[in-house]
């Protein structure tokens, strides 16, 4: 229905991935992955290499196909109804690739990049600390540079994928200066696995099981200099690059509740309650209208943020931003709805609902939670709207009385009104 968004080629990328789904992937392969049974969906990863369908965003020349972010937006929205573990380790080459892409030396696209999308290794991105959380820029994880190479030492939490991942991206401070700017802080490592890299556990996840998700400790890795990826100290300017693929890989994610959906409408239609199949009851038909239509207006979120990066869009922050916050909210809806019209028999392990629904909730904590994204989003807008070069006709030169002593006041005005004291006021 909405191939009339993609081009040609990216509908047979659309076609291809939905293919890959069905033929591909067993049930039996997911359930082993919820219970934890699979730690890491390695040859997962290595199937979708076999169909050039990693990193469908980058040069050819390193596997990629060249093609844009609708394209991927696409793929996603089809590999993501197998759940939230399995669309993170389709997602994550793209989040890491980006990174070696847009930063990295032709070394090290060669090195990691290539056989990356190759599915020959597997990469995890090591970002969150177990004391700083939303606070990236307070990261504790340090790698002094010693000559040729750093000294890295610390720990990361939460790292997706990291009980499989045979490099990792870090990031670290390397400016120790007391009074260094926050973005002045840190750089970006790519990490091998090797000795003093340690995979500490793995976490009891509620959902987004079988993605090998554990906490990193780091005690005196020597890292070469050459893996430095874009200027030292300069972590700021790739992190903020990184969260677009972060944040829009989550967010086009989170429209596969698709399936949660066509679940229940399947169900709807073939359960009877007092004489008729519940999709007839107004209850239950309105809560499927309530829910695609969400899905769509997220998909149209989405594609328009798409559509803005791949145009090279100046303010591509808030649109990104946007998409991730309301399609994963509109996700967690649909799969509530979804459980609801199943009634009792949703709640059970009868039927995935219960999974989507333990996945669905994640995606609103991770890549910034959604409270970080509304900082992002108003942000930007009173950006826009406060700016010069604001050209649009401004509604409150339609006022009544635009001098009327009810209007807003200033700081400056309030001090003058304090000062003048309330006889004269």
């Amino acid at each position: 229905m909405y191939d009339f968004m993609l081009t040609p080629e990216e509908q047979k990328v659309k076609k291809e991935a939905r293919a890959f789904v069905r033929e591909e992937i067993s049930s039996d392969f997911l359930r082993k992955m919820d219970k934890n049974e699979i730690t890491y969906p390695r040859e997962f990863v290595e199937k979708l290499a076999e169909r050039k369908l990693l990193g469908l965003r980058f040069p050819k020349e390193y596997g990629g196909r060249g093609m844009g972010w609708t394209a991927e937006l696409a793929a996603i929205e089809e590999i993501g109804c197998l759940g939230i573990a399995l669309g993170c380790a389709y997602s994550m080459p793209s989040i890491v690739g980006e990174a070696i892409n847009m930063f990295g030396t032709q070394e090290q696209k060669e090195k990691y990049l290539k056989p990356y999308l190759e599915g020959k290794l597997v990469a995890a991105e090591a970002l969150t600390e177990p004391r700083g959380g939303s606070d990236f820029f307070g990261a504790m994880t340090r790698a002094d540079l010693k000559g040729d190479h750093f000294v890295l030492n610390g720990q990361k939490r939460f790292v997706v994928g990291a009980e499989g991942a045979d490099f990792f991206l870090v990031y670290c401070r390397t400016n120790f200066e007391p009074d260094a700017h926050k973005y002045n802080r840190l750089s970006l490592l790519l990490v091998d696995r090797g000795p003093g890299v340690e995979t500490e556990y793995l976490y009891g996840l509620m959902g987004c099981r079988g993605g090998g998700t554990g906490r990193l400790v780091f005690r005196d890795v020597k890292v070469p200099r050459e893996n430095l990826v874009g200027e030292l100290h300069g972590g700021a300017l790739c992190f903020h690059q990184m969260m677009i693929p972060e944040r829009m890989t989550s967010a086009c994610g989170s429209l596969s509740m698709w399936a949660a959906l066509d679940l229940a409408v399947r169900y709807s239609s073939r359960r009877r309650a007092f004489g008729k199949e519940i999709r007839k009851y107004q209850a239950v038909n309105f809560l499927v209208a309530d829910s695609i239509t969400r899905l769509d207006a997220a998909r149209g979120l989405c594609y328009m943020a798409a559509k803005a990066i791949d145009n090279g869009y100046p303010n591509v922050r808030r649109l990104v931003s946007e998409a991730k916050r309301f399609a994963t909210e509109s996700a967690w809806e649909v799969v509530n709805n979804a459980m609801q019209i199943m009634g009792g028999i949703g709640y059970t392990e009868v039927y995935p609902i219960e999974r989507a629904l333990r996945d669905a909730r994640l995606a609103m904590i991770w890549t910034g939670t959604n409270e970080i994204m509304n900082l992002l989003i108003q942000h930007e807008y009173y950006n826009e709207v406060l700016s010069p070069d604001y050209d649009k006709r401004l509604m409150e030169n339609d006022a009544t009385s635009p001098d009327d002593t009810e209007r807003c006041f200033t700081d400056e005005d309030m001090m003058r009104i304090h000062e003048a004291g309330p006889e004269n006021r």
